[in-house]
């Protein structure tokens, strides 16, 4: 296998495990009380204002971001989500690395939610 199909590959078993939603599919799946829901922006970001009954794990810190997300269920759907979307696109791929088996992403981050 060449190196290029190699990341093809890797590129699509991402994309099948990780999905973005637009903000009205987000909001209905964080509606219910049994998801994951995770804010990976730094703890200041936070306290500034997040998604109600969102853990925060901080992206930037990967002591605590590979500790808290360590303590979650793999096989249960698990909703992220930043400032932008960046930061939390970039959190789903590690999870899926880490043995997620569904993340999703919320388009466009809290500055869209809001």
């Amino acid at each position: 296998m060449s190196v290029l199909s190699k990341i093809l590959n890797s590129k699509n078993e991402f994309s099948s495990k990780v999905e973005v939603l637009e903000v009205d599919a987000y909001k209905k799946a964080v509606n219910n009380n049994d998801v994951q829901l995770v804010d990976v922006r730094t703890p200041r970001e936070f306290k500034g204002g997040h998604i109600a009954r969102a853990l925060n794990i901080d992206y930037f810190n990967s002591w605590a971001f590979k500790e808290g997300f360590e303590k979650l269920d793999k096989s249960k759907p698990v909703y992220l989500y930043c400032r932008s979307g960046n930061r939390s696109l970039k959190a789903a791929n590690k999870l899926v690395k880490m043995g997620f088996e569904k993340v999703y992403d919320l388009k466009g981050g809290i500055l869209k939610w809001k």
